[in-house]
């Protein structure tokens, strides 16, 4: 097996929410936090026949990077890692499953209140002044015709802030959500966005078969 660009990727976002990683059969992948707090899933071409678990997949991702074209050859306990020739070869051994942590259930959506497009340059700006403005947080709120994202901290009223309109809707006229910038570990994209008042949300890329939901602060308001 020979692992696309698009599906190295996928697994060095990953390997951002969890070190850990369990594989299953098929074509699906899929990870969750450790604090539970974000799940990722996504269709990839390549299609696995067995179940295998990586304890780090950082590292696991590194050895890959050992030789070019790496081709991958999976028995019951382990993976061969080998170059185009041949030649170079890292035998890798998978972890049991059990000492991993990984998701058990696919998240489900109990509303949808707030649904908003983020494309990249907006995600981008939104990062940039969080690094710039030194804050944490960024914030969803308006109302039925307006949708704002603002970075600011929810702790001080008078701190610096960075906000930009997007293109939303919603089914109530007051909200602030807030998220936690460090949790939007997403891969660069056009990304529509549902927020449900039970504090999660749902990050559908617009162009790949990748999602991620992703929860919300306790502190978000909504109709208040």
């Amino acid at each position: 097996m020979v692992l696309s660009e698009f599906t190295i990727q996928v697994l060095k976002n990953l390997a951002l929410v969890n070190q850990n990683i369990v594989i299953r059969n098929g074509n699906l992948l899929e990870t969750i936090a450790e604090a539970r707090n974000i799940f990722v899933q996504c269709d990839i071409d390549e299609e696995f026949t067995d179940e295998f678990g990586i304890y780090d997949l950082g590292e696991f991702l590194n050895v890959l990077g050992l030789v070019d074209k790496p081709h991958l050859k999976f028995s019951k306990e382990s993976v061969t890692v080998s170059d185009s020739t041949g030649r170079s070869k890292v035998k890798y051994f998978f972890t049991d499953i059990e000492n991993l942590t990984y998701p058990t259930k696919k998240p489900k959506m109990p509303s949808e209140d707030i649904r908003f497009t983020l494309d990249n340059d907006t995600l981008n700006r939104v990062k940039r002044a969080a690094s710039a403005l030194g804050h944490n947080e960024v914030v969803v709120s308006g109302n039925k015709d307006t949708t704002t994202l603002t970075v600011r901290s929810t702790t001080n009223p008078t701190s610096n802030t960075f906000s930009i309109d997007v293109d939303g809707s919603s089914n109530v006229d007051k909200y602030n959500f807030i998220f936690s910038i460090p949790n939007l570990k997403i891969l660069p994209g056009d990304y529509e966005v549902i927020i449900s008042s039970k504090l999660i949300s749902q990050f559908n890329h617009k162009d790949k078969p990748l999602k991620y939901w992703i929860a919300l602060e306790k502190t978000s308001t909504y109709g208040e």
